[in-house]
């Protein structure tokens, strides 16, 4: 179980509007999670832009935050994949932009190869606050895949950092794997008895992992567990809607090609449209 996965969190930082609010975010994360905070700027070192990321996290400076100012220029993506390798990150976060005119959130072009390529786990914010706002309801994927054990664990640590009250672990099913051709009320009977050995299979194997998790982890938050037959990617994204959750926890895929962009991945499902904030452990 990993008890600190996250020791050095980073976030690129721009003079835009929700600069204060980003560092904010940023900061409270870092404090939750004991890690060092390192803000990358794209562009040249200056003592007013210096002077002006100190001011904003002077708040937190006083909480005991520990952290560094990197200043790198160059093209924004290489600049935040180097320095977030250099510096060993393990969590980058990045800001989703908003449509216009729409509730809804999307991942910028710079922020989505980002997210791609990046080597570490990413955190996408839809409305970062400089009020806090509470995590109160996560949704985790919980699909058949070598990277869930570690997703579950760390979404147990997240939540239990985050004082969250409730969890939602959800499997995604890929709908020709119940494989019967419903016409009539003989082969639907059917049908449901495939899914409800499909359900039960998907828990138990579920409950392996969660044996496996600390109890100071799981005490004082509600876990539920919950099958979706649909398409992978799609289907979690729009339950994460549908209940109004407030963390969006996946797997990062095991490789981005060519092809994904053609024929979308199931995680370009969730950066076309996010539903919510959105973590991706990778």
């Amino acid at each position: 179980m990993l008890t600190k996965p996250f020791k050095k969190i980073g976030i690129g930082v721009t003079f835009s509007p929700n600069l204060k609010a980003n560092v904010y975010e940023a900061s409270r994360l870092a404090l939750m999670f004991h890690s060092n905070l390192v803000l990358i700027h794209v562009g040249e070192k200056s003592d007013d832009s210096e002077s002006a990321f100190l001011k904003i996290l002077n708040p937190f400076i006083q909480k005991g935050l520990v952290f560094e100012i990197i200043f790198k220029p160059g093209d924004p993506v290489s600049a935040i994949l180097s320095a977030a390798k250099e510096n060993s990150i393990d969590l980058l976060i990045l800001g989703a932009l908003k449509r216009e005119n729409f509730l809804k959130y999307y991942v910028g072009s710079i922020a989505r190869k980002i997210t791609r390529q990046a080597q570490c786990s990413v955190l996408l914010l839809i409305g970062p606050s400089v009020e806090q706002q509470p995590y109160k309801n996560v949704v985790v994927n919980g699909l058949k895949d070598p990277k869930t054990k570690q997703t579950i664990e760390i979404a147990y640590y997240v939540t239990h950092q985050l004082k969250s009250e409730k969890i939602t672990i959800v499997e995604e099913i890929e709908q020709d794997e119940v494989d019967v051709k419903v016409d009539d009320d003989k082969t639907l009977r059917k049908a449901n008895i495939v899914k409800e050995r499909i359900k039960l299979r998907e828990a138990s194997r579920i409950k392996k992992i969660m044996d496996k998790i600390p109890h100071e982890y799981t005490a004082n938050i509600i876990t539920k567990s919950q099958p979706i037959f649909g398409k992978q990617g799609y289907s979690i994204g729009h339950y994460a809607q549908i209940v109004r959750a407030d963390l969006l926890i996946m797997n990062a895929p095991s490789k981005m090609t060519f092809w994904d962009r053609l024929f979308p991945h199931d995680i370009e499902h969730i950066l076309t449209e996010l539903p919510t904030d959105v973590l991706i452990i990778q």
